[in-house]
């Protein structure tokens, strides 16, 4: 590694339940390109590389994220349905995030619940 270069710091805290993996965004904000691209790497990656299935991912931390980001998220269900899974969002906190799910017509493509615990029963 050159001096130069920051180590990728990990935008996902994520933790396997059963069968679902867990994943919390550690960023409230998700909104500039390379941010999204790390986070889209990270998700895809899970199915991609470790296996993973399915997924449960925790909004509760975010206030803020741009509408490129949502197209990560669609490819990610893709992906996970793919692989024979599902992808589930619970604890959209912030009535901007759910706005966005709700204007875009995505509120029908993903499964969004109150919290984790709705969420995880669902699996």
């Amino acid at each position: 590694m050159s001096a130069g270069a920051a180590p990728k710091r990990r935008r996902l805290e994520v933790e396997d339940i059963g069968d679902v993996t867990f994943v919390r965004f550690t960023d409230s904000k998700i909104l500039d390109e390379a941010n999204v691209q790390v986070i889209g790497e990270q998700l895809f990656s899970l199915v991609d590389n470790h296996g993973r299935k399915n997924l449960l991912l925790d909004f509760s931390r975010v206030e803020y994220m741009t509408s490129a980001f949502l197209g990560k998220l669609v490819t990610l269900n893709k992906k996970v349905q793919q692989a024979g899974g599902r992808l589930a969002l619970c604890n959209i906190a912030h009535k901007e995030i759910f706005d966005i799910f709700v204007i875009t017509g995505l509120k029908r493509l993903f499964n969004i619940y109150r919290d984790e615990q709705e969420a995880l029963q669902s699996f």
